[in-house]
């Protein structure tokens, strides 16, 4: 195994609650074996990159209710593609050269399933993206 590979692979989480049985669908066994240890990894990115997309637009976001909230996040990775794709990359960058060759099989299925583990995992961290204090003088 080369370095690259084993380097990647060796920092990803481990998900207990993934199942893999012989059932499931070629997808399915990618999004559990790779795509999702991946976007564990990346969460922490992905929240600081939110935050940097609500501030570049003008942080409407902090004056919208919860609902707003969870539907302006699901709109940003569902409609802003380069947004997306900026996503798309930060998850594609973590895949060996292996299973680039097989994402690159069924990329349309996969960047679905992708986006909806962030989507869902940005809506989960909600709390998260609070407007800043901004401190006053005293």
């Amino acid at each position: 195994m080369n370095t690259r590979q084993f380097n990647l692979k060796s920092i990803r989480p481990e998900i207990l609650s993934s199942t893999i049985n012989d059932n499931m669908s070629n997808d399915e066994r990618f999004q559990n074996l790779v795509l999702r240890p991946i976007i564990k990894l990346q969460n922490d990115l992905f929240i600081e990159v939110f935050k940097n997309y609500i501030a570049k637009h003008k942080m409407v976001f902090y004056g919208y209710s919860l609902e707003k909230r969870l539907l302006y996040i699901e709109n940003a990775i569902n409609k802003d593609i380069k947004f997306r794709n900026s996503l798309k990359g930060m998850v594609i960058a973590m895949f060996t050269v292996e299973e680039y060759l097989i994402y690159i099989q069924n990329s349309s299925a996969l960047n679905k399933r992708m986006m909806q583990i962030v989507k869902d995992r940005l809506i989960s961290n909600v709390q998260l993206f609070e407007q800043p204090e901004v401190l006053k003088a005293v």
